[in-house]
């Protein structure tokens, strides 16, 4: 069940006890405190709700700067479900929005389209027109309003040294077992298969081209990954390069995925991919013959290592 709501439309009958931010890759201090939010939430009866912005916010303040997203509103969504949240409402982060006061944001958004009860924030939240409200400020509105605010303490939050900024350092070096173990969960790839150059099959090794769902996501680097996809209901290992195909002279970077033990054509088909390690540089070879040598060296070495692991 989606827990995605836009703001437009969001409406909640019974209160909600809050939490604000991007949570890009709901890493393990974001789960710190999802889960705080969730436990308050179920002791005083109210729904555990994000408020979240689209676009990434960095984009409309520093709009010459990029944003590489570790996840995507879907999947965020995705993930935070399975931790208890019951809504994550979206809402379009604007020039207009930006420039709001702290008092608009706080009457509008927390008190009339949240219902809220409680807000849980870190010691560091600052929100309203350049971000010049503080946590006692927001102390204040909840006396003006009837809410209670909880603030998550230095000590806390600092206990893990984990940020999105280290994930995606991580990611750029193709690392997926560090950002693995900072995120809690697989960092994946979602999007639809579309048709490539079919070269793959001629040796024996047909790839499903992953066109990837958001424009922003982050790739990582180039390689040759072990992989678990999720296609059809269905699991299955496989191995995934990306890159440009350097063997045959290729020039536009790809995402292919060879799936192990999979005939069944998938064309036009939503795809999701668990990236498990990084298992070699993307290499140019002097022929085909040869990188399907290599492909069957590398099907060998990921049969071996994962096949053994719980889907």
């Amino acid at each position: 069940m989606s827990i995605l709501a836009q703001s437009a439309s969001f409406s909640s009958k019974i209160k909600t006890t809050v939490t604000v931010g991007t949570f890009d890759g709901v890493h393990l201090g974001h789960q710190k405190i999802i889960s705080k939010l969730v436990e308050t939430a179920k002791a005083n009866g109210s729904a555990p709700t994000l408020l979240t912005f689209d676009p990434h916010p960095r984009k409309v303040v520093q709009p010459n700067s990029s944003v590489d997203l570790i996840q995507t509103l879907e999947e965020r969504a995705e993930t935070l479900a399975h931790l208890g949240l019951k809504h994550m409402v979206v809402h379009p982060f604007t020039k207009a929005f930006s420039q709001l006061s702290a008092a608009e944001y706080v009457k509008e958004f927390l008190v009339e389209m949240l219902n809220i009860d409680q807000i849980i924030i870190g010691y560091n939240h600052r929100f309203g027109k350049n971000r010049t409200a503080s946590v006692e400020d927001l102390k204040r509105f909840g006396e003006i309003y009837d809410f209670k605010v909880m603030q998550i303490s230095a000590e806390e939050i600092d206990t893990i040294s984990i940020s999105s900024t280290k994930i995606r350092a991580a990611l750029a070096e193709g690392d997926v077992v560090t950002a693995h173990t900072f995120l809690g969960h697989p960092f994946t790839l979602s999007g639809t298969v579309v048709k490539g150059e079919q070269r793959g099959r001629t040796i024996g090794f047909p790839t499903a081209n992953i066109a990837v769902n958001h424009p922003d996501k982050i790739i990582p680097k180039n390689g040759v990954y072990a992989v678990r996809v999720q296609l059809q209901n269905k699991e299955r290992l496989g191995m995934m390069n990306i890159g440009t195909n350097p063997t045959v002279n290729g020039e536009n970077r790809s995402i292919e995925v060879h799936i192990f033990d999979w005939s069944a054509s998938i064309y036009n088909q939503p795809i999701q991919v668990s990236l498990i390690e990084r298992i070699r540089d993307e290499l140019k070879f002097d022929s085909l013959e040869t990188l399907q040598k290599q492909l069957e060296k590398d099907k060998a070495v990921i049969l071996t290592a994962y096949n053994t692991l719980p889907l």
